[in-house]
């Protein structure tokens, strides 16, 4: 009898033992509903919350520690656009900031990649998969993976180092250490082509690691039409991402666009010089533009729970005639703070000469506020007509106001651009 005592006790002691382990093995192990935070899969640069007995899940957090890591999340901004909207000056405005880290339109790479290989003749079902390669990529972007990018990238990155990324030049966190060793931390304005000179090629690898350095991704993106093609993005649980979706009159849209892009409108630049409408051209350029505006612009400002404190509608127009009140705006809802070296960008690119950069046509530096309405001293009256006509409902809808004669068009006394608020829900 006393020994069958004994074996009793020992025999519960061994028990409390291996639920203590097994308890100890399960709270230490990461919940696969819920990884902990790291660049792979959060882009959260937090560290992983107390372990606490009874459980691992999101669940289990109070409400304090997960609010607090929601807090420390990276944000990650995305500039939706169409060419010629002004988005590589916003764009400029968000790279300003020390704690971003941009890139120029990695989407080019999709594009480029897949267009040559899809029929023209089904343009449904080439846009939907443009789409879901570019969600895939915008994604993996975020959390910093740029090896995901090198697939699209020609040629091919070789040992992670290439050339070829496009604009490259154009970001501060990639003309920076520790990917390019040529600037120090107080050149804080270095020139694209500065940068493309003395660092030639990008490591890939040393870019993914200034990316998780910064506690901001932000991406211009021109290539998808409307804010609702960003949804399984905006409601992916592991980003923190805010839409800033910018806009401009089609007007001024097509008149840069003539400027910008003299062969593929070539047809239209013959229109304006001639005052006749060559009979082969594509009107559904601006048809397609307009309607996606008009379905984009009507989702983010019917406030959807979905994009409820994630956007912001911005009109071209109204940042080029006071940048800073605007850039201001813009910073408080991404939540960041303005130092003098934006406020000096601003200066410095918003008083130069009307006329689009010589050098390149992509560039900032110019007279915002006289270049917003400069379009009507270039567009003959018959396609300002066309384009109020197919663009009716989204001119209505963002204020611009329609003109009714040729003097009213030329007539810069009289702004086109009412007086209008966009307030971000949230």
């Amino acid at each position: 009898m006393h020994c069958s005592v004994k074996a009793v006790i020992l025999l519960a002691l061994t028990t409390i033992a291996i639920q203590y382990t097994a308890i100890r093995t399960l709270t230490s192990m990461p919940f696969q509903l819920c990884p902990l935070p790291s660049p792979q899969n959060c882009g959260q640069d937090t560290e992983p919350p107390p372990e606490r007995a009874g459980g691992g899940g999101c669940d289990e957090l109070p409400d304090s520690s997960f609010n607090a890591t929601r807090k420390k999340q990276k944000t990650h901004i995305l500039i939706l656009a169409t060419t010629r909207s002004g988005s590589s000056f916003v764009g400029q405005l968000i790279n300003q900031h020390q704690d971003v880290f941009y890139l120029f339109e990695p989407l080019y790479h999709v594009q480029n990649t897949l267009l040559p290989r899809l029929s023209t003749s089904r343009f449904a079902t080439e846009r939907r998969l443009m789409l879901g390669a570019s969600r895939d990529l915008l994604r993996s972007i975020c959390v910093c993976d740029l090896y995901f990018l090198e697939s699209y990238i020609k040629p091919t990155p070789s040992n992670h180092t290439t050339d070829k990324l496009f604009r490259r030049g154009v970001s501060r966190a990639l003309c920076q250490q520790p990917v390019c060793d040529a600037f120090g931390p107080a050149d804080v304005n270095v020139e694209e082509g500065d940068c493309i000179k003395k660092c030639p090629t990008l490591n890939m690898t040393l870019a993914m690691e200034a990316c998780r350095g910064k506690r901001n991704v932000a991406l211009k993106i021109v290539r998808v039409p409307e804010v609702e093609d960003l949804r399984a993005l905006v409601e992916d649980p592991r980003l923190n991402i805010k839409v800033i979706q910018l806009v401009r009159d089609p007007r001024g849209i097509l008149s840069s666009r003539i400027e910008t892009f003299r062969d593929a409108y070539r047809l239209w630049r013959i229109w304006r010089a001639t005052g006749r409408r060559p009979y082969n051209l594509d009107m559904s350029t601006f048809t397609v533009l307009c309607e996606d505006f008009l379905n984009s612009v009507s989702t983010g400002l019917s406030h959807p729970h979905w994009l409820k404190g994630k956007y912001m509608l911005v009109r071209y127009e109204d940042l080029a005639r006071s940048p800073l009140v605007k850039t201001r705006e813009i910073y408080d809802f991404l939540g960041l703070s303005m130092d003098k070296n934006v406020k000096d960008w601003i200066q410095a690119n918003t008083q130069g000469t009307n006329e689009p950069s010589t050098k390149h046509k992509f560039g900032t530096m110019r007279d915002s506020a006289a270049n917003a309405e400069s379009w009507r001293l270039k567009l003959s009256y018959d396609m300002v007509e066309y384009t109020q006509a197919v663009c009716q409902k989204v001119l209505h809808q963002l204020g611009y106001k329609a003109v009714r004669s040729p003097e009213e068009l030329k007539n810069m006394s009289l702004s086109l651009v009412q007086d209008k608020t966009f307030v971000p829900v949230l």
